[in-house]
């Protein structure tokens, strides 16, 4: 680690967006915000075919910061992408990366500049505080419990705040991770292995919980095949490192391969070794789905979303897994990539 000079607290915003309705309210939450404003704004296009009309409004809610914002495609590759795109055009010594679907809190940039100040020559970065509002009326659904958990991830992207050249010393983002799933935590556990420290910061940024249909939890299955790329790049303890939840994994190996067996056995005719398998699978499955059901609202919606979803995500997850495992097994270290 090479320790910076100087205690400059001038920063940049790198967002990088699908220029989804989202933008233009955390645009506007940036503008509202009282402190010293950001010395540069880079607005990454990370739709694969970008349209220019759909930047109008989110725009216009700039204001004077207009001048100081730029727009840069990045050909629709993922959020690590989109980050070292905005990344490179950059000079400020601080980099505050935000999604396009917070909003940040009434007094961020004044905040922010505090936590900037507060570090040391050692830190590489300070995270910001997420909160996620959840409906008071009523039990949140699976969905809104999985966004929830935002707000205690560590190191999330969606508010937090690098040392320029600590990026630039570890290379940025791995854009082998084309989800928004951990590409900042790797990236997190590259900076610390550099010998820099990241500590948590004070400001507030709201991370609302958006529209999704019922299908979301089976798609967010795919995020397996990165989890198989950070065991393949930080090893078997990587969850420890990266102090994350273990996940249901096991559980769905487990289910998927009993499943499995009672589909081989009942073919094979082996019909009470297939009764069996396929009660290790009803009870497996009835678990999943009963452990998100009991604390949410229990609606016929969310109760049949659960149940459909819950028979299907153990196999997708196990397919995501394997398939990850497979497409990362030689995979080299992230030093070798960056070299």
């Amino acid at each position: 680690m090479t320790a910076p000079t100087g205690t400059s607290t001038a920063y940049a915003v790198v967002i990088p967006t699908l220029v989804r309705d989202t933008l233009a309210d955390c645009l506007a939450a940036l503008v509202a915000a009282t402190g010293p404003k950001p010395h540069e704004i880079v607005l990454v296009d990370d739709r694969p075919e970008p349209d220019p009309g759909p930047w109008e409004h989110p725009l216009s809610v700039l204001g004077d910061l207009r001048e100081r914002t730029i727009v840069v495609p990045s050909g629709g590759r993922g959020p690590a992408a989109a980050r070292n795109t905005g990344l490179r055009v950059i000079t400020a010594p601080w980099v505050a990366f935000l999604d396009d679907d917070v909003q940040v809190g009434p007094h961020w940039c004044e905040q922010l500049v505090q936590d900037l100040a507060d570090t040391t020559p050692e830190t590489a970065g300070v995270q910001g505080v997420i909160a996620v509002p959840l409906p008071g009326e009523r039990r949140p659904t699976d969905w809104e419990r999985g966004t929830a958990s935002l707000a205690r991830a560590r190191w999330i992207t969606a508010d937090m705040a690098y040392r320029t050249d600590a990026l630039k010393q570890v290379g940025g983002f791995d854009e082998r991770f084309p989800r928004a799933f951990r590409e900042d935590a790797d990236l997190a556990l590259r900076v610390l292995d550099a010998g820099w420290r990241i500590r948590q910061g004070r400001r507030t940024t709201r991370h609302p919980v958006r529209p999704a249909d019922r299908w979301v939890s089976l798609r967010a299955q795919r995020g397996n095949a990165d989890d198989a790329l950070m065991r393949h790049l930080h090893g078997t303890d990587w969850w420890e490192k990266a102090i994350a939840p273990r996940g249901r994994l096991r559980s769905h190996l487990a289910i998927t391969a009993a499943g499995a067996a009672a589909c081989a056995l009942a073919l094979a005719g082996r019909r009470r070794a297939a009764a069996l398998a396929a009660l290790g699978w009803a009870a497996g499955t009835g678990e999943f789905a009963w452990a998100r059901i009991a604390p949410g609202p229990r609606t016929r919606y969310e109760v049949t979303t659960m149940l459909v979803t819950s028979a299907l995500i153990p196999p997708a997850a196990t397919w995501h897994w394997l398939g990850g495992v497979w497409r990362h097994r030689d995979a080299p270290a992230w030093q070798e990539v960056a070299a």
